[in-house]
């Protein structure tokens, strides 16, 4: 017996986001950098396997921030190296 767990129901566990093509160019414009520049994650991560994401994709982090109401950041889905 199996039970699916969905880990964006959790408290701990920040609203994960696919980004549009539109959205990406705008994000890396914005900040002046390249793919390979941003922060990345893993394609075997709960949250991203949660909601479809795929290597190449860019997903937006919106997490609850006492100090500045939301935070966002944003995360380059890359493939897990072998071992």
């Amino acid at each position: 017996m199996s039970t699916k767990i969905n880990v964006l129901d959790h408290l701990m566990v920040p609203d994960h986001q696919i980004m549009s093509e539109e959205e990406v160019k705008a994000l890396l414009s914005r900040y002046k950098i390249t793919y390979e520049q941003l922060p990345r994650v893993y394609h075997d991560d709960p949250a991203v396997k949660q909601i479809g994401g795929k290597v190449g994709e860019v997903v937006k982090i919106v997490r609850i921030s006492q100090t500045a109401g939301t935070a966002e950041s944003y995360r380059l889905i890359i493939k897990r190296p072998k071992k």
